[in-house]
């Protein structure tokens, strides 16, 4: 693959902001769990190697199994997540994917119902990180780390 722009040198400012957005995350409620989960299913769905290397071993690092990384994807249709986890599942891609029918009424409710207002802006905030990330790594090429 062609090297492209390093954003980080290109445009330090930028990226400091995008930086000052996960400095955030880090400040909020949202548990290491759900923000891997986060991290990890919009990565799949835009498809962002760079972004799913990172976030699956950070996964691993905090605890995930590799069994529910393995199917995260079909998330749907497995009974090791919870239904607090799904909730957030079905909210990232919703997010994710928003351009194909928005945020649906019944996610956002069941999300509000179950964690409060305050805990789903903390989610829709990371959903929006992680997706701003994706795009970065994407169009510049970024690659997964060698270890």
């Amino acid at each position: 693959m062609e090297k492209r722009l390093n954003m980080e040198a290109l445009q330090p400012t930028a990226y400091k902001a995008m930086l000052g957005l996960e400095g955030y995350l880090q400040t909020t409620a949202l548990s290491k769990l759900h923000k891997n989960l986060i991290k990890t299913r919009a990565s799949q769905i835009n498809g962002c190697s760079h972004c799913l290397d990172m976030h699956t071993k950070e996964s691993i690092k905090s605890g995930e199994t590799l069994q529910r990384l393995f199917v995260l994807s079909a998330w749907r249709e497995t009974d090791l997540f919870s239904p607090e986890e799904k909730i957030i599942l079905a909210l990232t891609e919703e997010c994710t994917l928003i351009h194909q029918h928005g945020v649906s009424d019944s996610v956002y409710k069941k999300a509000v119902e179950t964690f409060g207002e305050t805990y789903v802006a903390h989610i829709i905030m990371a959903v929006v990180a992680i997706n701003g990330w994706n795009r970065i790594a994407i169009s510049t090429h970024m690659q997964p780390t060698a270890e």
